[in-house]
């Protein structure tokens, strides 16, 4: 099987990682994966939701969206509809839980970190770059506390990275670009952490189901593009 951008089926699109992109964040990071583009930003507020007043425990968040032509035609913004989307909801929120998987929230004592994900080009992927990309910019968030002697050290417990994975003319493949995921026979989303851990799967048949064999196969994928990503990340913030 030929794949449409010409990679094997078990290759990664070009990565890179360029931190420090939104100059008032307390991190940030750009990370492109082929031709998907999602600005990660961090920003850190000295208080918690209302339910979390007095747990002395900390709260990691997230928001997602996407500028208007991040895709081949206009989207309306969300905020000119008044409310958004459920897909937008869905994703922020799996992109807040799978922070928090590795995240001390007792050692970061009652303060909030939102990262802000905003695509600014779409081909396939978005959720999965912002969940990898807002890794390192909540790394970079933590290192500023410490240095700024708010945090005694970065209260992380691991890293986490996305990674699509899909059945293509009936062969696993990882890291699904647009052309493949739209007409893919089976898609999913993998959240890992560096320690071999789950935080969630998504998989879906689009035009057939399949076997459990295929889904052990799409792991197995799964867990050698994060291996990638994991490098990547951490190469990202020792520049």
């Amino acid at each position: 099987m030929t794949r449409p951008s010409g990679r094997a089926a078990d290759m990664l699109r070009d990565v890179s990682i360029t931190t420090g992109f939104a100059r008032h964040a307390e991190g940030s990071c750009l990370i492109r994966m082929g031709n998907t583009e999602v600005l990660c930003a961090a920003s850190v507020e000295s208080r918690v939701p209302p339910f979390l007043r007095g747990a002395g425990l900390g709260w990691v968040t997230a928001e997602y969206g996407m500028l208007p032509r991040a895709t081949h035609t206009r989207g309306d913004r969300e905020a000119a509809r008044g409310k958004q989307s459920g897909r937008t909801q869905e994703i922020q929120r799996l992109i807040g839980r799978s922070l928090r998987a590795v995240v001390d929230r007792a050692a970061m004592g009652e303060m909030s970190i939102t990262l802000d994900c905003d695509v600014l080009n779409a081909d396939g992927g978005t959720r999965c770059a912002a969940i990898t990309g807002a890794w390192v910019a909540l790394s970079l968030a933590f290192r500023h506390l410490v240095k700024m002697n708010v945090l005694k050290a970065v209260p992380l417990i691991g890293q986490v990275a996305a990674v699509s994975c899909g059945i293509s003319s009936g062969t696993p493949v990882l890291d699904l670009d647009y052309d493949e995921d739209s007409s893919a026979d089976a898609d999913a989303n993998f959240i890992l952490t560096g320690d071999g851990g789950i935080v969630e799967i998504q998989a879906t048949a689009e035009k057939k189901t399949f076997a459990e064999s295929e889904f052990l196969s799409l792991l197995g994928l799964a867990r050698k593009g994060t291996s990638a990503l994991f490098a990547a990340q951490l190469a990202a913030l020792e520049d």
